[in-house]
């Protein structure tokens, strides 16, 4: 479908009377990422999965703002308005949720409720948010000039990742990565990354829309953001599950499909 300046790649499964799941992927990722668990929602649901501007092979013309945080956002509420979805159900997995969260804070009337899975509101300091926005923009400058596969291989050097690379489909994932365009990531990277973001801590407070933060007991750094985030976070719950890392819905899916599931229809 193309909008203003975006042309999306998405798709729409399932029986449409049924409730929607609008599903938003991480970095690298595409629509499919989530298709184990659709796969196990597939009878109480319909879903929305979409790739996210610099992945997959969803278009965008015009500058890089498009790539932006709150470019993105506006242009998925305009996707769902196209496809006449007036309010559905919410999921995001790290760079998608974050952007998630941005979307429950900015269009609240569109989603039911939201399930953010290893996702934050960004970072508060300003000083944090140079020193990352600069790494990000080193990275994705690597992206440009240098071997993708070199590139995956450092980006899950990261102990966020280190479950998710002794996962018997682990090799499997990555060559679905490398069927990403590298220019594309490195211009998401730069335009979506945590420090180019506005903090979304102070905003936590004032949320009326029931939220899930999922995370995986080995992903300590996120089990500590997303205890701080439901501390926060009125009208929130917090699950962390077993024997998972950073990217649960991969890891686990089976145990990540029951905790949507008991979530949404509760």
């Amino acid at each position: 479908m193309i909008l203003e300046n975006y042309q999306f790649n998405y798709s729409w499964q399932g029986n449409k009377n049924k409730p929607v799941i609008l599903f938003l992927h991480g970095f690298m990722g595409d629509r499919f990422d989530f298709e184990q668990v659709i796969s196990l929602l597939s009878s109480s649901f319909s879903f929305l999965t979409v790739d996210l501007p610099g992945h997959g092979k969803t278009k965008i013309f015009g500058s890089e703002e498009y790539y932006t945080m709150s470019k993105t956002a506006q242009a998925l509420i305009e996707l769902l308005q196209k496809n006449q979805i007036a309010r559905c159900f919410l999921v995001g997995y790290s760079l998608g949720g974050r952007l998630a969260l941005y979307l429950t804070i900015y269009f609240p009337n569109y989603f039911e409720k939201v399930v953010l899975e290893s996702a934050s509101p960004g970072l508060i300091a300003e000083k944090e948010r140079h020193l990352r926005l600069k790494k990000d923009c080193q990275l994705a400058a690597k992206l440009e000039t240098n071997d993708f596969e070199a590139f995956l291989n450092q980006w899950y050097s990261n102990s966020l990742f280190n479950s998710f690379k002794k996962h018997r489909d682990f090799n499997q994932a990555i060559q679905k990565r490398l069927k990403n365009n590298p220019q594309e990531l490195a211009k998401s990277l730069r335009n979506l990354s945590t420090g180019l973001q506005p903090s979304l801590w102070q905003q936590l407070k004032f949320n009326k829309i029931p939220l899930l933060f999922v995370v995986g007991e080995l992903d300590q750094k996120f089990v500590l953001i997303n205890t701080q985030m439901s501390k926060l976070c009125p009208n929130s719950q917090l699950k962390i599950i077993k024997n998972s890392g950073h990217n649960i819905h991969f890891e686990n899916p089976v145990e990540y499909s029951k905790v949507i599931k008991n979530f949404l229809f509760k």
